[in-house]
């Protein structure tokens, strides 16, 4: 499913990923350099050139941050793109970097977990925080005087999906910046910046890398001031990734138009199977043609991700199914190619039923998984007998 014709001036997503960011060939040379593990560089005479310490800059991010900007904005010339330790770093560099004693800011109050104890820090530090959920573009409502407005479309756990572009108009307006957290649609799902964002923000740790061993986040944005002050965020925290995580990052770009077909594919499968059961409530998955957010999701997303959530009737029952799953793993986190399910309310940060199940498909053959859920639900519903 590619938006571009294949051609070497818009190729398809495939061959942009698996071209992403790599040098110019050198003879002799890998094609994708290998991880450069360095403190500091040669550096004799005047400062310049791009590396002088290894908190500034190292050629194993600048690689990376080139292939996923040709990600979140092909063919733009005026994109940046910084890497972070992780998504939660690539957050609060937005978050802190743009917001000052006295601003407002608008955040999902359905947002991701971390999201409240950001919260608490911004209000510590004399910033006032407003919430609104994300289905039905209600951040509208107590957008007015703010200085940044923060979306997550998809929401996480809860898949509701906004207007970005008409959020991201009425902010504009009002005058305030724009964040999307990207996380769960992937660069290959949507495209922030193109539908008006200020900042495209994402945790690589998630889908982007794909296996479940690198934590990884990024911002990507149009140069200026707004990205400068990130950057000056991450130079004086020091939130960097390390160059090992951020190779494996680049390498597994390659192969994530492969795995986000193939999870999109069998999210959509795994839903559809889960649509005609009585025990399940709260189905929610944005390509589900009778989904709430599903038309709204369709003029924005080109992917609808690898996620699905859905309630089932207790936390017994939840835990009972979990237990009875043999192709899934019971872990947090979502986007790898091993299929992940979980209890959200167990972590107590979310609002959601006790029952809440969020299930992250991974790259298992379709009808192994869905006769693996299906399996499970049918023994969790026995023994609940």
């Amino acid at each position: 499913m590619n938006d571009t014709a294949a051609h070497p001036d818009s190729p398809g997503d495939g061959t942009r990923a698996v071209r992403a960011g790599l040098p110019e060939p050198v003879k002799h040379e890998p094609t994708l350099p290998g991880p450069v593990f360095a403190a500091h560089f040669h550096l004799p005479g005047e400062v310049s050139g791009p590396y002088s310490y290894g908190r500034d800059g190292n050629p194993t991010w600048t690689l990376l941050e080139r292939a996923i900007g040709e990600l979140e904005v092909p063919g733009a010339d005026d994109a940046e793109t910084l890497v972070f330790a992780s998504g939660m770093a690539a957050i609060s560099a937005v978050l802190f970097s743009q917001l000052k004693t006295g601003d407002t800011v608008v955040l999902p109050s359905d947002g991701y977990q971390a999201l409240p104890l950001a919260r608490a820090q911004l209000e510590a530090f004399g910033i006032e925080v407003r919430t609104a959920p994300t289905g039905g573009d209600a951040q509208l409502d107590v957008l007015d005087g703010a200085k940044l407005l923060w979306i997550e479309s998809p929401s996480n756990p809860g898949l509701d999906v906004c207007d970005i572009r008409r959020l991201v108009e009425e902010a504009h307006a009002r005058g305030a910046l724009v964040a999307v957290d990207n996380t769960l649609a992937t660069p290959l799902g949507q495209r922030p910046l193109e539908l008006g964002a200020d900042f495209a923000v994402a945790s690589g740790t998630k889908q982007l890398s794909g296996h479940g061993d690198v934590l990884l986040g990024y911002v990507v944005g149009r140069a200026g001031e707004p990205m400068d002050a990130v950057r000056r965020w991450r130079k004086i925290v020091g939130a960097i990734p390390g160059p090992m995580e951020a190779w494996l990052a680049h390498r597994s770009i390659a192969t994530l138009p492969l795995r986000v077909d193939r999870q999109n594919a069998t999210a959509l499968a795994v839903a559809e199977a889960l649509r005609g059961r009585p025990e399940v409530s709260g189905l929610r998955y944005p390509g589900l043609p009778d989904d709430p957010s599903h038309e709204v999701a369709a003029r924005q997303m080109r992917r609808f991700g690898c996620v699905v959530s859905f309630t089932l009737p207790t936390q017994e029952h939840a835990e009972r199914f979990l237990e009875a799953l043999r192709l899934v793993e019971d872990a947090t986190s979502f986007g790898g190619v091993r299929s992940t399910a979980e209890r959200r309310g167990r972590w107590g940060g979310d609002a959601v039923p006790d029952g809440f199940i969020r299930m992250s498909v991974g790259a298992e053959d379709a009808e192994d998984l869905v006769a693996d859920v299906l399996r499970a639900l049918d023994k969790s519903a026995e023994s609940a007998g």
